[in-house]
């Protein structure tokens, strides 16, 4: 059964002590406050990086090949390294254990047309595997297949921001589109898989890499390799395989193990490893921080606490004299204290929220910067948790005094 008359004399309590109240409740609010602002960030920060790297594979490994900084065998620096389909082929059969998916990579620029529609795009030639490594989810028709790689055939697959510039509502899938003067058969369209990721890469248009080839320059070069290794590997095991593979390119084309601008790879696995340990050093510091914040709401909330009991200790021996128990005068100051850190901790909570919602934090790296809801209360629970024991002791020592002794106090 409720005891309202309980909760009512509380209430008066508080209302008669506006100034004592509303420290306790600014200590216990701001402390809060910073808690969730703190963490807040810390999970911004870990977002950023995770968004950053959502639209490829998390086994993924990109190839890059550039010039020569130092001299070896007789070749001389700045020598231009040039990917080719023997060294695909090399690195596909090679490695076929630890290797997932493999492609190549032919980057062109075109003047796409349908009709009196006209835009400029980004063309990516590549293998069939290269749907898998770059999470490119078909939304129509079908990706790039083998067949098209045997016969060179002219087909493309275009971005879902693609069909809205070029066709609206018009259905696509087996329409003809100039590029650079040069007629594509569409045979599907893919929108990214990752929410939220870069709209650029929905107005990408693949082709074959084989046709590519034939087309822009009759050769069988290729910009870049990309893959992805098997997933049985470990953290370790992946970077080492990484690096099996720039140094197996650069035993092929001849070039000194310690020049790292001729071949360079971006291992998903070391940036995994990097972020991983940046996200426990983050953690950490914001885990001391949090708990200083919170030690420091935890020793105000307490100081307070002390303070009215003392400032009440006339109060109690009154009620003692009419004939209150002492566990009665002990569950008012608990139950004071309670329902101030309570709603004080609740007001911390939106106004760290308010606060974190009020700023673009993306310049900075922050993104949807929040903290857990559970994270705040077991904060908030901590400072009831103090600011009951630190009203209980103190309470207690003053509830078992005698009333003409608590009367006497000055």
């Amino acid at each position: 059964m409720i005891d309202l008359d309980l909760f009512r004399e509380i209430f008066q309590s508080l209302n008669k002590n506006k100034l004592r109240t509303l420290l306790s409740g600014f200590t216990v609010a701001f402390a809060i406050m910073l808690f969730t602002i703190l963490f807040g960030i810390a999970n911004g920060f870990q977002n950023t990086f995770n968004n950053e790297f959502n639209g490829d594979a998390n086994n993924s490994i990109f190839i890059y090949s550039g010039r020569t900084s130092k001299a070896v065998e007789g070749y001389q620096t700045g020598r231009r390294i040039q990917f080719d389909n023997p060294l695909y082929e090399t690195l596909k059969e090679e490695f076929s254990d630890d290797i997932e998916f493999i492609t190549g990579r032919v980057y062109k620029n075109v003047t796409a047309t349908f009709g009196t529609e006209k835009s400029n795009y980004s063309v990516r030639a590549v293998n069939p595997d290269h749907q898998f490594i770059e999470k490119s989810e078909m939304k129509y028709g079908r990706f790039i297949n083998p067949l098209d790689l045997e016969n060179n055939t002219k087909n493309i697959v275009i971005g879902n921001l693609v069909v809205e510039d070029l066709f609206g509502d018009v259905d696509p899938i087996g329409k003809y589109i100039d590029l650079n003067k040069i007629k594509f058969k569409v045979v599907g369209v893919f929108v990214e898989r990752t929410e939220g990721s870069d709209s650029n890469e929905a107005r990408v248009i693949y082709m074959p890499i084989s046709t590519a080839q034939k087309i822009y320059g009759n050769n069988d070069y290729i910009d870049q390799i990309n893959l992805t290794y098997n997933t049985n590997l470990s953290e370790q095991e992946a970077i080492a395989f990484g690096n099996n593979i720039v140094n197996k390119i650069k035993d092929v084309f001849f070039v000194a193990d310690n020049d790292q601008s001729a071949v360079r790879a971006r291992n998903r696995a070391r940036e995994n490893q990097e972020i991983t340990q940046f996200n426990a050093v983050l953690a950490i510091l914001v885990l001391i921080i949090g708990m200083g914040t919170l030690v420091a709401g935890v020793v105000g909330i307490s100081n307070i606490m002390i303070f009215i009991v003392k400032e009440r200790t006339k109060e109690i021996g009154i009620r003692k004299a009419l004939g209150a128990p002492p566990n009665s005068i002990i569950l008012i100051i608990i139950l004071e204290s309670i329902f101030i850190t309570a709603i004080a901790g609740y007001v911390g909570l939106l106004l760290g929220g308010g606060v974190l919602n009020s700023f673009d934090l993306e310049d900075y790296w922050i993104t949807d910067p929040g903290v857990s809801t559970s994270l705040v209360m077991a904060a908030t629970i901590t400072l009831v948790v103090a600011g009951t024991l630190a009203g209980y002791i103190p309470a207690k020592r003053a509830a078992s005094i005698k009333p003409i002794v608590a009367l006497r106090d000055e």
